[in-house]
């Protein structure tokens, strides 16, 4: 086999194990519904309050209870039951809950359910927003990422092609040297910010249980950003929409209606439960064969349930604060988001959307001139730094941008851009 041959085998091995995915929000936002950890763990926890609901629903099991002669002394016998010489008695009660006790279970039960259920409505709320934001962040920065290692690329040739001038005295040492501090810039700040992206590569495959070994490549559409109008939405209508979909808020109104429960039931607590019997003695009572039916009921002369009762009464006072913090909470998130929102729409608006274009064009113009010595070393870095800013800062502006979106999302707890 030639070399030529086993080389490309090679590189079709090495292309077919590399697991490289690529990954829109949208196919994120699938992964990371269908398999995060955090939301399937909460997700046993509602399905534990429901079974919460099943166990309220149960009533309570009777009892039953027997008795026999262990052994008779005259006789000599063990466990004797004859009428003639023997001895048993049995009995068997049912426990009878009053005032309406299993059914106020059941309503505290199914109000747990409602809390469990908001916590997780809750939580993806809140993962969602971090996954979103990150794989933004993650974007635009290996949109960044592709800048650096077109420079690195492009000062690698030219550093190669000045130092063959070098060697025939046609430019400085110097020069050498400030193309290589130039580029040892580079490729540090390149460097750091690729482990950042792995970082928040991590993040995003956590969340969404990807592969370890996978290398995400993220794609976001033109159109994502362009369909991201900011200025049809009006702050009133953003607010509503919070206080009518946010799961914080409706798990505070809950926790209210949770307390209001308990408190019933623990009122009901303080009425005591009442206990039937029947029993048969078959020579131990009057008269033999005795058959008898018994009730049994607590006296509630010191403990009715007093402490419980005040505690419940002082859960639904403090529920009913943490309602109103949680409202005040949300009002300010709002408000705060929007604004952000607005100040940097206004500022990404005022950028001229053929900046980056103009500019790739002028700095390949840039590099021709320096090439053919019609401008200076210093010009051409100066140049080539504000180069490097402006396209940093546009991709931070676009990620500002569609984190702001995110924001809005995340605060009025529905997706009110896409």
């Amino acid at each position: 086999m030639s070399m030529l041959a086993l080389l490309f085998m090679t590189t079709a091995t090495s292309a077919q194990t590399k697991n490289v995915i690529q990954l829109s929000l949208s196919d994120a936002e699938k992964h990371f519904i269908q398999s995060n950890y955090q939301l399937i763990a909460r997700q046993y926890q509602t399905d534990q309050a429901k079974a919460d609901v099943i166990t309220a629903r149960l009533f309570d099991n009777p009892e039953i209870s027997y008795e026999n002669l262990l052994y008779n002394p005259e006789t000599k016998r063990f466990l004797e039951t004859s009428k003639a010489t023997g001895q048993y008695q049995a009995a068997l009660s049912q426990m009878i809950k009053l005032a309406g006790k299993r059914n106020k279970n059941i309503q505290l039960a199914t109000a747990g359910v409602k809390l469990a259920e908001y916590q997780y409505f809750d939580l993806m709320r809140t993962l969602r927003f971090n996954l979103n934001s990150t794989f933004y962040k993650t974007y635009y920065n290996q949109q960044s990422a592709k800048i650096y290692e077109q420079q690195i690329n492009s000062l690698k040739l030219l550093l190669s092609a000045n130092e063959q001038q070098l060697k025939l005295g046609n430019v400085a040492v110097k020069d050498i040297i400030r193309i290589k501090s130039l580029l040892y810039s580079l490729q540090g700040e390149y460097s750091a910010l690729m482990n950042e992206i792995e970082d928040w590569q991590t993040e995003i495959k956590l969340m969404t249980n990807l592969q370890p070994d996978a290398e995400l490549v993220l794609v976001v559409s033109p159109e994502e950003e362009q369909n991201y109008q900011l200025n049809k939405q009006v702050y009133t209508n953003l607010l509503d929409s919070a206080r009518n979909n946010r799961a914080d808020l409706q798990l505070a109104k809950t926790g209210i209606r949770y307390a209001e429960n308990n408190l019933k039931l623990q009122k009901a607590n303080a009425i005591p439960d009442v206990e039937f019997s029947l029993s048969y003695d078959l020579k131990g009572s009057y008269p033999d064969n005795y058959t008898g039916i018994g009730i049994k009921l607590p006296l509630p002369l010191f403990n009715r349930n007093q402490g419980e009762i005040k505690k419940a009464r002082i859960a639904i006072d403090a529920q009913k604060v943490q309602l109103q913090q949680q409202d005040a909470q949300l009002e300010n998130e709002v408000h705060n988001s929007y604004t952000s929102a607005l100040r940097t729409e206004s500022l990404y608006q005022g950028f001229d959307k053929n900046f980056n274009a103009d500019f790739d064009k002028l700095i390949a113009e840039v590099i021709k001139n320096f090439k053919n010595r019609n401008i200076g070393l210093i010009e051409f870095l100066d140049f080539y730094d504000s180069y490097k800013a402006s396209t940093l800062q546009m991709n931070s502006l676009k990620y500002e941008r569609m984190n702001a979106k995110e924001e809005i999302n995340f605060v009025t707890g529905s997706t009110i851009f896409k």
